[in-house]
């Protein structure tokens, strides 16, 4: 009987194997040896030298021809089967790699490779690479694409670049207040590091009024644009934002309503985030059940917190001043985090 099991750390010198869960404009990538007729996941042995994730990368390389690709540790795993090793436990580790660019040829054992919407049925390894897959998914990996159905996304520190806005607010606290810009910074990084508002807290610590926000400053992500497009041939994309009257005039302006199906802004439905009744209006003219929805933001409190609530799947943008916040316990968790929106790619 062959074993699979998994665990986050382990000796280097234990790793022998690297395997490459791999995915090409939302699809699956897959190789077929030239001995066999059926279907493996990239990946192979470490040589001799090789750290871990030049194995990852090499074997990628040989096996698919990816000549660009993104890639992430996932876990390691280990394998112990009566027919591998003389019954020992074995140790590799396990990559997830989102592939932009493919060689015209490939140059190594394997025939050919296959970009799949669905899973093989005729595995190589069936007893093993099922599991590691599955285990990418609980990991956060992988959602079943057909398990969802709408991606939800903030606007603020989400779609657009607030720290212009940000900027500009503290020299206005700054002039009124008679402080340093520096000192004004320093002030309010210190509030968000403590889950408040740094602006508003610094503005009222040093007693003067906060400034008007000058939304003119506001800028799409260098990766908006490239992002919603890709998604929007995959899902229903929507948009959950606290933000004032003009919303779908602003997106139009940015140039990226044309890939939002549904906008749902507090300024016209009267209730603002965290308020939850603001992601219920969006599942319900959505037609959308909260396990078949993510919510894509940059505040935890605004959110993480309430669509969780809801049964929503959650993904964390550390982007702007919310990437501050100190996650406090259990219901803060987002069940994927990352640093930008070209990240999300990986994982839907």
């Amino acid at each position: 009987m062959t074993k699979v099991n998994f665990y986050d750390t382990i000796d280097d010198s234990l790793l022998k194997f690297a395997v490459i869960i791999s995915r090409h404009n939302g699809k699956w990538v897959f190789c077929k040896h030239k001995k066999r007729n059926t279907w493996e996941i990239p990946g192979g042995h470490r040589e001799t030298g090789e750290n871990i994730l030049e194995t990852a990368k090499r074997e990628l390389q040989e096996e698919t021809g990816a000549i660009t690709f993104d890639m992430t540790p996932i876990c390691i795993y280990s394998v112990t089967a009566p027919d591998n090793f003389n019954g020992m436990e074995t140790f590799g580790k396990l990559f997830f790699a989102d592939i932009h660019t493919f060689e015209e040829e490939l140059h190594s054992e394997i025939e050919k490779i296959a970009i799949m919407d669905e899973l093989p049925i005729d595995w190589t390894y069936s007893e093993i690479q099922p599991k590691l897959l599955e285990e990418a998914r609980k990991r956060g990996f992988l959602p079943k694409k057909d398990a969802i159905k709408w991606l939800f996304f903030d606007i603020g520190s989400t779609l657009v670049d607030e720290s212009k806005v940000y900027e500009d607010r503290m020299k206005k606290i700054a002039e009124l207040s008679c402080a340093t810009y520096e000192q004004v910074y320093e002030c309010a990084m210190s509030f968000y590091k403590e889950n408040k508002k740094g602006d508003l807290e610094a503005a009222r610590q040093l007693g003067v009024k906060l400034p008007k926000w000058e939304s003119q400053y506001e800028r799409l992500y260098e990766d908006t644009k490239a992002c919603l497009k890709k998604l929007s041939g995959i899902y229903k994309i929507g948009v959950i934002a606290n933000q004032s009257l003009g919303t779908c005039e602003r997106l139009e302006n940015f140039g990226i309503r044309k890939y939002i199906d549904l906008v749902i802004a507090s300024a016209e439905e009267g209730v603002s985030k965290p308020d939850r009744r603001i992601f219920e209006i969006a599942l319900e003219r959505s037609g959308c059940k909260p396990e078949n929805a993510v919510m894509i933001g940059d505040r935890i409190d605004n959110d993480i917190v309430p669509a969780k609530q809801l049964g929503m799947k959650t993904i964390w943008v550390k982007q702007g001043v919310g990437s501050l916040w100190n996650i406090t316990g259990e219901s803060e968790k987002a069940d994927i985090e990352i640093d930008n929106l070209s990240d999300i790619l990986k994982y839907l």
